[in-house]
């Protein structure tokens, strides 16, 4: 099960970060964004240390509020949280046709939680690539004690250089995770070469949508906001996202931006206007109460120096993601179907 108390929360943050060093990675991290006055170019040229940064300060966060998935969901009224997660990873695995024995391949797969879920649904073989050592080593303590070791592994390499034979997979899919490469096509051709002719590649995209304005300050802001919290070099139009995957050599099957028609926002967990207790943590009340604790355990010197700044961060990503939800600039599904062609 995933760590939940707050001494989780304290060991965590850091990652594989030594507890010392937790503060000067915070600067580090912080100078790459253009909330901090950071430039996309340099992003996009360190994306590894960047990423990797991001994510060993923030797991433990993840971890603690959303569970072992880190990623929104379509939503239909009456349905919990953690129900529409489960029903959002399911989506994935009946669009890609999933049949026992598959062989699957989740990119940016975080712990796990989503590749464990989906093996069990459908009865596949899952392999999660992953960058981060740190989450690596909590997604194979968790996949133990699920029971699913045998079918569900880790690969440690960036999704830019894939460590795989060409053909290999049955499937692919990304869940939030590609948003991260500092090069879409590449990081679609990728997958392209590694997935097997004539099967299928699933993915949601963070993207900004028609309606995001580059000219408006308040819209720049939120995106600068949601790329400082969420460790992006950048966030891609939908439209650039499709064409990327096109120019890689795929053939769309159909695309939806799923934001579009979900009956229950998909920002609402974190939405100051909405408390729930099923998922307290992720509430504004609940994100007060982690900051205070968070203050009060870095103080003590049970939680690491730096480790307020990090939850600072976070807050302001969930702030705007909230702000570009509502005002329709942002969507976190934006979901795609390409296939592979069975002749090349």
């Amino acid at each position: 099960m995933s760590r939940t108390g707050a001494l989780d929360l304290a060991s965590g943050v850091g990652g594989k970060i030594t507890k010392d060093e937790v503060k000067s990675a915070v600067d580090e991290y912080e100078k790459y964004h253009g909330y901090y006055g950071g430039k996309e170019e340099a992003r996009k040229s360190n994306y590894t240390d960047m990423v990797n940064k991001y994510y060993d300060l923030a797991t433990s966060f993840y971890e603690y509020g959303w569970g072992e998935s880190f990623h929104f969901a379509h939503r239909w009224k009456g349905e919990s949280l953690r129900e529409s997660i489960k029903r959002h990873e399911h989506f994935l695995a009946l669009q890609l046709g999933l049949k026992p024995g598959m062989k699957v391949l989740d990119v940016g797969c975080g712990i796990g939680g989503p590749l464990r879920e989906i093996a069990k649904f459908s009865l596949t073989s899952v392999t999660g690539l992953n960058n981060n050592e740190y989450q690596i080593t909590r997604g194979k303590e968790l996949n133990r004690i699920a029971g699913v070791s045998e079918t569900c592994d880790f690969v440690k390499a960036d999704f830019m250089k894939m460590p795989f034979s060409d053909n290999t997979f049955d499937a692919v899919y990304a869940i939030e995770a590609t948003c991260h490469a500092p090069d879409p096509v590449g990081c679609y051709k990728e997958i392209y070469r590694v997935l097997k002719p004539g099967q299928c590649f699933a993915v949601y995209e963070w993207c900004i949508t028609d309606h995001y304005d580059p000219n408006n300050a308040t819209h720049k802001r939120i995106k600068d906001e949601i790329e400082l919290g969420n460790g992006l070099p950048d966030i891609r139009s939908t439209q650039q996202c499709l064409q990327a995957a096109k120019d890689a050599g795929f053939e769309v099957i159909w695309d939806k931006d799923l934001a579009e028609d979900s009956p229950v926002p998909w920002y609402l967990p974190l939405d100051p206007s909405r408390f729930s207790l099923s998922s307290f943590r992720l509430t504004t009340v609940g994100r007060t109460i982690t900051r205070t604790m968070v203050k009060a355990l870095e103080y003590v010197g049970l939680a690491p120096q730096g480790s307020e700044r990090v939850s600072n961060f976070l807050e302001k990503a969930a702030e705007g993601l909230v702000e570009g939800g509502k005002k329709e600039i942002f969507t976190p599904m934006y979901f795609f179907l390409v296939r592979k062609p069975i002749s090349e």
